[in-house]
Parts: structure tokens; C-alpha cells; sequence
């Protein structure tokens, strides 16, 4: 089904025929004729074609069965009489959906959400080519959300290749394509997919925050020692350069030990003043 644009014309011009055809239809029949019967059943006639279309609103009309077309165009009209009219909302819309409990690529289950922005951009397929076209969009959304999931860690701790925690901006358009992919059928158009929430799940949460901490911790401690190792040899170099020291590679080692330990150490270390050899 594709939609099309249904017959109509302007229904003040229609009411006011309408209403010209019940005067004069009930007039002739007080005076006894019979010619108002007909002007009255083409008022009636008439009368069941006009409709009210509301902004962002469009029916589509159906006439025994057949698709006659989709009005759009907010104000009075004048359509098919007796054609059964289905209404459909222009309007964009959200649907928030349920916390999820999907597997991640690497097999732990974390809970993830999103929201959708949409809207019909298509009416006749929104209303024949599916069931509740509302309901469809609900089950496909939380369909590919966990196709989407799937296929990325919740938190790449190498720093290698995208994940849930660290690239949403990646994540979410993706669903967005998937989405829109599996929501034309619909005659639905997606205007965005943010992910909502997102957290491992209860049973490895406590573990999961471990790992995190510890990685954190390792990768601090990996820049504090890169920090202290480029100190300690400007130090050395500074020293030997300004004369000030000549150190053996035995004493020399002991140096970088002991400004090593001070500088990477977190608690306050107690200096120990060498005052001289006792022969």
C-alpha cells in the first residue's frame, strides 16, 4: 500500500449546500410536494461526506473495501459519502522502552533502554500494511535494541574497537538505521534513538565495578611511573651535566631507586640523611 491523496473539496461551500437542500426539502414537503423527499436524501447524502480535519491529524478513507486516498489538509471537507474514515496522528512521538536484560558480545548481561522519536509519514501502511502500527513500533524498538547490543561490549577495557559505555553517539545511530530499516513497513520515520539506560545487571554489577576500578588504578599507575621514570632522568642528567655529582653505575642506581620510591610512592617518604663514611 502507498498512500495517495483522496478526493476533496472545499466543505464550507458543501455545508452550505447541504444546509440549502434540508430548508428547501423541508419547505416543499410542509407544502405537500414530493420533491422535497429527493432534496432531502441528497442533503443527507451529502451531509455524511463532510469532515474535520485537525492539524497534524489525516484520514484515510475507505469505500467498500477499496482504499480511496489519505486527507491531509487541516480544515472542512468535502469527500466520498458514506466512505468509512480511519484517522491516523501526524504528530512525532516518543516510546520509551522497558529496561532490558540482553547478553552482551562478550556474554555478560547488562540492562539497557532507549527512546524513540517517531512519527507516520505513510498512512496507508501505517494503517493496512500492519496490526496496530503503535504496537509494532514498540515490539521492533526493543527488537533492535538488542540486535544493537549484542554486538559491542558493554566496556572495552583494552581501549580497542567501540562499546556500549564509551561511544553512545555510534551505538545510537546505528539503532536509529536498524530501526528505521525495520520500521518503513510501517510507513514510520525515525527521528532519533538515544539509549536511555545503561548498567550491567545485578548479579555481576559488584564485579564488574571491581574490574573497572582496577583497570582505572592500572592505567593511573602506568602514567605515574612514565611521569617518574622521564623525572628521575632529567634529574641524573641534570646533575652530572652541572657538575654537581660523579656518581658510579652502583650509586647511580641507588639514586634512581630512591627517587623512583619517593616519587611513585603514596604515602610521605622519611628522608635519611647520609652525613658521611666511618672508616
Amino acid at each position: 500500500m502507498v498512500e495517495k491523496k483522496a478526493w476533496a473539496v472545499n466543505g464550507y461551500l458543501a455545508l452550505i449546500l447541504v444546509l440549502a437542500l434540508l430548508i428547501g426539502g423541508i419547505s416543499l414537503l410542509v407544502q405537500e410536494n414530493l420533491v422535497g423527499i429527493p432534496l432531502l436524501i441528497i442533503a443527507i447524502i451529502l451531509g455524511t461526506g463532510i469532515l474535520v480535519v485537525q492539524p497534524n491529524k489525516s484520514y484515510a478513507l475507505v469505500f467498500f473495501g477499496s482504499y480511496l486516498g489519505t486527507i491531509r489538509e487541516p480544515g472542512l471537507w468535502l469527500s466520498v459519502p458514506f466512505a468509512v474514515r480511519k484517522g491516523v496522528s501526524l504528530r512525532v512521538r516518543n516510546f520509551n522502552s522497558k529496561t532490558l536484560k540482553v547478553n552482551d558480545i562478550e556474554g555478560n548481561p547488562v540492562e539497557i533502554a532507549t527512546v524513540v522519536v517517531f512519527r507516520v509519514v505513510d498512512t496507508a501502511k501505517a494503517i493496512f500494511d500492519v496490526e496496530k502500527y503503535e504496537q509494532f513500533v514498540e515490539i521492533q524498538s526493543e527488537t533492535a535494541l538488542r540486535h544493537v547490543a549484542t554486538r559491542y561490549a558493554y566496556d572495552n577495557f583494552e581501549g580497542k574497537g567501540l562499546s556500549l559505555r564509551s561511544n553512545p553517539e555510534e551505538v545510537s545511530a546505528e539503532l536509529m538505521q536498524e530501526l528505521q530499516q525495520r520500521l518503513k513497513l510501517a510507513g514510520v520515520e525515525v527521528s532519533e534513538a538515544r539509549l536511555t539506560h545503561l548498567a550491567y545487571a545485578t548479579e555481576i554489577a559488584g564485579a564488574m565495578l571491581q574490574r573497572q576500578q582496577a583497570s582505572a588504578i592500572l592505567s593511573a599507575r602506568q602514567i605515574i611511573v612514565e611521569g617518574a621514570v622521564g623525572m628521575v632522568e632529567m634529574a641524573i642528567e641534570r646533575l652530572e651535566k652541572d657538575g654537581v655529582l660523579h656518581l658510579d653505575q652502583e650509586r647511580k642506581a641507588a639514586m634512581i631507586n630512591n627517587l623512583l620510591v619517593a616519587i611513585v610512592s603514596e604515602r610521605a617518604v622519611q628522608p635519611v640523611i647520609n652525613t658521611g663514611t666511618v672508616y
